[in-house]
């Protein structure tokens, strides 16, 4: 049996047979009832790991969750487009620092999605 120690993306834990329990029941409440959450957590309890779970739902990505409750409950598996963006790891004492980021992040999802970079226009606008 493998623990998934340290690893916070959900396709990697599904793929490579780590143990997984199962609260795709819980997701999928989370996301069918619901409008607007603060998930507070101790660190290291699974938040990230929750977040790759919920892309690669939205993402419809429906064979990874197959035998998991959601499979089950989930009747439209439908994709929608997702902005992950993770801080994680990253200093930011420097003020570009953030600016930077995001700006490589919003450039990342325009090549994704096809969309044309208007790069007169800040992160904000694009």
């Amino acid at each position: 049996m493998k623990f998934p120690i340290g690893i916070q993306d959900f396709k990697k834990v599904i793929t490579e047979d780590y143990l997984y329990i199962d609260k795709t029941a819980l997701i999928y409440q989370l996301v069918k009832g619901g409008s607007i959450y603060f998930l507070s957590r101790p660190r290291r309890f699974g938040k990230s790991l929750l977040v790759s779970t919920l892309e690669y739902y939205f993402k419809g990505e429906r064979e990874l969750f197959k035998g998991l409750a959601i499979d089950a409950l989930e009747k439209d598996w439908e994709s929608y487009p997702v902005f992950h963006v993770d801080f994680n790891g990253t200093n930011f004492e420097d003020g570009m620092t953030l600016a930077n980021k995001v700006e490589d992040y919003v450039t990342e999802w325009e090549a994704q999605y096809n969309f044309a970079a208007n790069k007169q226009l800040g992160a904000g606008d694009r």
